[in-house]
């Protein structure tokens, strides 16, 4: 296992974590849906609108380069949403064949024009793909949704399709700041999957991956820190939400 950042050119956001934590429970359970509210609502209750812009071209480009793409290679993008970045991969290696996986019916049906049948229903611990049948497997802040076992099962069935060609990347903390801030962001995760990268190397090695992974981590401006976290936190990369 490697631990690179295959999203280090994904644009920083600014998050309002004060304005995420007024009705957080009712918004979490609206989330949970993964329906219109979650891609397409408001930045409370997740997206707060997920529209392509070409901002997954550069990481297309570098996931093409760290895995050696070619034309007629498989990739397999677990938790793809509408397919912004199965799109931007085809674009950056022509002939690549791009394939997701998605628990969300609104996403499916919103996706990119690009990717229409190239997404199926379905969720991360049960695969629809033969063993060693994909080039590479894409889970970006998807995995950290499930419980402990369910998540288990999926980084071992992301192993299975593709064995050492992984990249997944998650939620995680450093410290009790880090872990508070994001227990008042994140909206879909259940609280006991939620770890420091120590724990997920840990899950790792117990389910037996041997591919490559991240964290997506909540980071604050000095200014904002002065400000109790009631400000608008920056954080490393746009994930899930």
């Amino acid at each position: 296992m490697a631990e690179i950042d295959l999203l280090a050119k994904y644009p920083r956001a600014r998050r309002n974590l004060a304005a995420r934590r007024r009705g957080l429970e009712e918004n979490r359970a609206i989330a949970r849906r993964f329906g219109r509210e979650y891609f397409d609502g408001t930045r409370e209750q997740g997206y707060g609108g997920y529209h392509y812009d070409g901002r997954w071209v550069p990481i297309a480009g570098d996931i093409a380069k760290h895995f050696d793409l070619k034309s007629g290679d498989r990739v397999l993008d677990i938790g793809c949403a509408k397919g912004f970045l199965m799109r931007d991969l085809m674009e950056v290696v022509p002939g690549l064949e791009a394939f997701g996986l998605e628990v969300s019916q609104y996403a499916i049906e919103n996706s990119h024009p690009d990717v229409r049948g190239r997404i199926a229903r379905g969720t991360a611990e049960r695969l629809p793909f033969a063993s060693c049948s994909v080039a590479a497997v894409l889970c970006i802040n998807v995995i950290h949704n499930l419980d402990v076992d369910a998540c288990t099962k999926a980084i071992q069935e992301i192993e299975r399709v593709a064995p050492g060609r992984g990249y997944i990347q998650v939620d995680a903390y450093r410290n009790e700041e880090e872990y508070n801030s994001l227990l008042d962001w994140v909206l879909t995760p259940p609280q006991e999957t939620l770890g420091t990268p120590q724990t997920w190397r840990d899950r790792f090695r117990k389910a037996g991956f041997t591919g490559d992974y991240y964290w997506t981590i909540m980071e604050f401006d000095p200014a904002e820190k002065s400000q109790n976290s009631d400000g608008s936190p920056a954080d490393r990369h746009e994930g899930g939400q």
